[in-house]
């Protein structure tokens, strides 16, 4: 039986990321688990490529560690060969092919002398045999159907965002020529700041960013209750509806329910209603002269307001009341 291989583990490679293996699909690779030599496929046609070797077997997660055993292609002449060595030892490393779906640079996924993000979710598209390898170096990156090249910082850095720098507590990448001193300066630290140092400085600032994102949050749901506490004192809204319109408020912001809160009218007085009415015939009546003699006496007794309005504008001056 072929020797088995440790295909990826979550500790730090030597590209300075990690790919974390309980995050990593397999679903897609199961069903056609192809073993490949160093991630070369064939698709030139000509006579001296590689085909693939054969496949993985047994394939599963143990602990930390995503193991598979390889099965060769016996009845190809350079699958033959890599299958001896393998079986002698000589060959010892797989290496696994994947696509990055999805990385990250919170703190709790940054380990010490981490360069870049941590990829916390891929796709395992294929399974080398490779010459020189361990977990820090059997490993290739797939974009766009592309193979990766992991030796060049630039390439690597399309794919994977540097440990980032804080700004308003949102994850940056910074940039790749950008020594680790002016990291460090930028974010107070002295400039013989240690990677772990910087990394926990960045975790400091989103936790601080977190502590007053809820404190401004928790100020506007006071605001928000208040402005609905003087509604029910005012009448506008019944004490037992105050819930409903803190929810709405929550919404639709402070603003805006202030803004629905002043459109709404309290209880209204009887006087609101009812009107008191002039005597019969001094309805539209502008002066004291135009009221009937027959109801200025009823006027002045039953209605002395609408009797002092009428008698100034008629003399100029207020009239004796006794």
């Amino acid at each position: 039986m072929s020797k088995e291989a440790v295909i990826n583990t979550s500790r730090l490679n030597s590209y300075g990321f990690r790919v974390l293996t309980e995050g990593i699909d397999l679903s897609q690779y199961e069903k056609n688990p192809v073993l490949l030599w160093m991630h070369t496929r064939p698709f030139r046609g000509t006579t001296d490529e590689v085909l693939p070797l054969g496949r993985m077997e047994n394939l599963r997660v143990e602990g930390d560690q995503l193991i598979g055993t390889p099965v060769f292609d016996m009845n190809d002449e350079f699958a033959r060969k890599v299958a001896d060595k393998w079986e002698q030892g000589i060959l010892k490393m797989v290496s696994a092919g994947l696509v990055v779906l999805e990385e990250s640079n919170a703190p709790e996924h940054i380990v010490e002398g981490q360069r870049y993000a941590t990829v916390t979710r891929s796709k395992l598209r294929e399974v080398s045999i490779v010459d020189i390898g361990a977990n820090d170096d059997a490993l290739a990156l797939y974009s766009d159907d592309q193979l990766v090249n992991m030796k060049q910082d630039g390439e690597l850095s399309k794919l994977l965002s540097l440990v980032c720098n804080p700004k308003e507590a949102k994850v940056e990448p910074l940039n790749i020529s950008m020594p680790m001193k002016e990291i460090a300066l930028k974010l107070g630290l002295p400039e013989n700041a240690t990677q772990e140092q910087i990394v926990a400085a960045i975790g400091g600032l989103q936790s601080e960013n977190q502590t007053l994102k809820a404190e401004k949050e928790a100020a506007g749901v006071k605001s928000i209750e208040l402005a609905v506490d003087q509604a029910v004192s005012a009448g506008k809204i019944a004490a037992d509806k105050k819930q409903h319109f803190v929810e709405l408020g929550k919404k639709v912001g402070l603003e805006s329910l202030t803004e629905t809160l002043n459109l709404m009218s309290g209880p209204l007085r009887p006087t609101d209603v009812i009107k008191p009415t002039a005597p019969a015939g001094c309805e539209g009546c502008k002066t004291l002269r135009e009221v009937p003699v027959s109801e200025i006496e009823k006027l002045r007794k039953e209605h002395p307001s609408e009797y002092r309005k009428l008698y100034m504008a008629e003399y100029g001056v207020e009239p004796e009341m006794n």
